[in-house]
């Protein structure tokens, strides 16, 4: 294997204690919506792949994701809460969708949330702070875990909070999907912000165990 396609050496969370822990986890499911019914898709299958995994290491989940480009403006049109009901469907359990991802709502919601359970939080372009990579907006997401897993590939080239800086204001773990595509891109895959900021928290502030 040539230099320039070495392995990264991301923190993977099937490496992690993760039993009993709340996990924040950030996915891909920007899926098509059709009159409000969900385009089939395969990011909702992997997607809940990675929850099952998550519940077999005893984590209860809460999925933050982005619909569409509704500019920091909240849209029905383009709420996740349709997307939840196909993910649910996936799991063949309840997903409990949370209409907001930030704030007392939110907060609530996740604070109370019982052991095994998956919640989908609100879009999260509904809020500027996401694509304008706040660190406010970031502190406020990382409230809702223990320990941050990355597991959007399709969102991770992009500087965002909830790719960019979450992993950096909160232990963070890399998911399979995310593994896989840093895999295929060897050390190529640092030039994408959501793997960069993973590859540096590799330290005494990832101490989740």
């Amino acid at each position: 294997m040539s230099p320039e396609h070495r392995l990264l050496d991301l923190p993977h969370m099937l490496g992690a204690d993760l039993h009993g822990r709340t996990v924040l986890l950030r996915a891909d499911l920007n899926v098509a919506v059709v009159r409000g019914a969900e385009a089939a898709s395969t990011r909702v299958t992997r997607c809940a792949e990675t929850v099952r995994l998550l519940r077999r290491q005893g984590a209860r989940v809460v999925i933050a994701a982005h619909l569409d480009r509704p500019h920091g403006v909240p849209n029905p049109v383009l709420s996740l809460a349709p997307v939840g009901r196909l993910l649910a469907q996936e799991l063949g359990q309840e997903v409990t969708f949370v209409r907001d991802c930030v704030g007392a709502v939110a907060e609530g919601a996740t604070r109370s949330a019982a052991a095994g359970s998956v919640l989908l939080l609100e879009n999260l372009r509904f809020h500027l702070g996401e694509e304008l990579n706040d660190r406010a907006f970031a502190l406020l997401l990382s409230v809702h875990g223990d320990v941050f897993v990355n597991d959007a590939p399709a969102c991770s080239a992009r500087r965002h909070a909830s790719v960019a800086t979450l992993p950096l204001v909160m232990p963070a773990l890399a998911g399979p999907q995310l593994v896989a595509r840093a895999a295929e891109l060897g050390e190529q895959a640092l030039l994408l912000p959501g793997i960069a900021a993973l590859a540096i928290t590799q330290t005494e502030t990832l101490e989740i165990a």
